[in-house]
């Protein structure tokens, strides 16, 4: 069968946008309504006749509406199969009408949870007849049209009108592939619900993963790919996926890449003061704070002006005109912040293929959640990297203690490293990077790596020393020789943080001890794969 002349339609929606547009339609075309509840008031009291379906059913609601749609007269109607003699002799044997559209929106399960609604209320939001009527009308597409999404009702009318009163196949068929997708993701917030609030479990043995596709991207990490951003269903925080871009082309996927690693980066600094991080191919390549925005950038910026060409610039507070301006002296992809003053808007506009995000409120980098990264055959699931050192958690290794400017700058460095791909090596001076070493295969060559960089980042800027000299460093995990502390002593640092924890520890701690470095533990690595 391909078209379906529409003679009935049910009807029973927890979301009554377009109802009465709907039902109007549907009778304009001599359809019989059957509803429900709440679903049959709305439509009575937009002046339309309809049939309750305890009058179809021969039973009355019951159990506090618990129980209305489960019942043979209904799922009859609805997953027969119409040219089967021995369905159509089944239907006329027990009085069954046939249903040709079935109109459900479910229980708003996900809101209640949102709201912080108490477990009883919960899962009084559980709806159970609502799918029961997706899914058999959505399996029985061959004959009956299932809409699960009031965005679906002007197509559906638009059908009508064009064919006289049917439905086509191509309509129903995709219609039934949404509702099935609706009831998958209802089936699996109502899961993770369960498994995480409910009974506190970090991996359940199933892990409902439901995401909505956002916009299609121009192509992936590579032309040759294809991609698209997917948006999760269920609560979340919000990140550079939510973030409201003011102007500028449409985002790459590699500029969300870049942009996820900048915004997770300056949200280190939430609630601090003025701070700016520089990325480029996910890995940073200029931090610093400072008295003022435009201070931050300055500094970051010195750090590399090589590697900010075309990068991503996030910031930790509302962007000003006198940041703004410095930004844009360089081709830069994207700029991040929690907001833009006007002046500051009327110079980006300026540039108009650059990418200004506003974030809003930066999200709590302590906070909890799953990461997930697809490996050939599976999933890695791990908690976030949510770990965070202060002065307190520190152990001082070497007989001299760090100063506390040293301090300072070994714990600003070490939450520059949690963001570096490992091997990861950061030097810090006064509050911002003065060299990095990223994604090195070992720990000594990350180390030279920095300190060139910092030495150039000097030769460049006319500076006498590079900022290495009198800096702190930062290792992502233990130096499992000396070597490269000793890289890290050859470029002038005098304190050191990493995590400690090698066999060769107290080796290193004697290098540290000969050279005169303070060094301290953190007892915390941060590999960054």
């Amino acid at each position: 069968m391909t078209d379906v002349k529409i003679a009935r339609a049910l009807l029973s929606v927890s979301d009554k946008t377009g109802l009465a547009e709907l039902g109007t339609a549907l009778a304009r075309h001599g359809v019989e309504l059957v509803s429900t509840g709440g679903t049959a008031k709305a439509l009575r009291e937009a002046g339309l006749e309809v049939r309750d379906v305890s009058d179809l059913t021969g039973f009355p609601e019951m159990m506090d509406g618990r129980v209305k749609t489960l019942h043979p007269k209904v799922h009859g109607g609805l997953l027969a199969v119409r040219d089967d003699p021995a369905h159509a002799g089944a239907m006329a044997a027990h009085g069954i009408g046939a249903i040709d559209i079935v109109v459900v929106n479910l229980y708003p399960f996900s809101e209640t949870v949102a709201k912080g609604a108490g477990r009883a209320e919960v899962i009084e939001n559980i709806d159970i007849g609502g799918p029961s009527m997706v899914r058999s009308a959505a399996k029985n597409h061959a004959y009956v049209a299932i809409l699960t999404d009031p965005a679906d009702y002007g197509a559906l009318v638009e059908a009508l009108d064009a064919s006289g009163g049917s439905t086509s196949l191509d309509l129903r068929k995709r219609l039934a592939a949404k509702a099935f997708a609706a009831t998958a993701a209802y089936d699996s917030a109502i899961a993770s619900w369960f498994a995480f609030a409910d009974q506190g479990q970090m991996f359940p043995d199933t892990l409902p993963v439901v995401m909505r596709r956002g916009p299609e991207l121009r192509y992936g990490e590579n032309p040759h790919q294809q991609a698209a951003l997917y948006l999760p269903a269920g609560p979340h925080a919000r990140g550079i996926a939510q973030a409201k871009q003011v102007q500028g082309k449409a985002l790459s996927y590699n500029n969300y890449n870049d942009a996820d690693a900048a915004l997770e980066l300056v949200g280190e600094f939430r609630g601090a003061g003025p701070a700016c991080v520089i990325v480029k191919h996910a890995n940073p390549c200029g931090v610093a704070t400072a008295a003022t925005l435009l201070d931050a950038y300055e500094a970051a910026f010195r750090c590399d002006t090589v590697s900010a060409f075309g990068g991503i610039v996030a910031v930790n507070a509302p962007l000003d005109a006198a940041a703004a301006e410095a930004i844009t002296q360089i081709f830069t992809e994207v700029v991040i912040a929690p907001d833009a003053d006007a002046e500051a808007r009327e110079i980006f506009a300026r540039k108009k293929n650059l990418r200004l995000l506003l974030t809003g409120e930066l999200a709590d980098p302590a906070r909890s959640g799953l990461t997930l990264k697809s490996i050939a055959g599976g999933y890695l699931v791990q908690g976030r990297d949510n770990g965070r050192i202060g002065a307190g958690d520190l152990k001082v290794v070497t007989r001299r203690a760090p100063s506390a400017r040293e301090l300072a700058d070994c714990l600003f460095a070490w939450t520059v490293a949690k963001h570096v791909k490992s091997n990861a090596i950061v030097y810090a001076r006064d509050g911002a990077t003065a060299g990095i070493g990223a994604g090195q295969m070992n720990r000594l060559e990350s180390a030279r790596i920095a300190a060139w960089k910092a030495k150039d980042a000097a030769d460049k800027a006319g500076w006498a020393e590079p900022r290495t000299i009198g800096s702190a460093v930062a290792s992502d995990a233990f130096f499992p020789f000396a070597d490269g502390l000793l890289a890290a002593v050859e470029a002038g640092a005098t304190a050191v943080i990493q995590p400690g924890g090698s066999i060769r520890d107290e080796e290193v701690i004697a290098a540290a001890d000969e050279a005169g470095l303070a060094m301290v533990f953190t007892g915390m690595r941060h590999f960054r794969h």
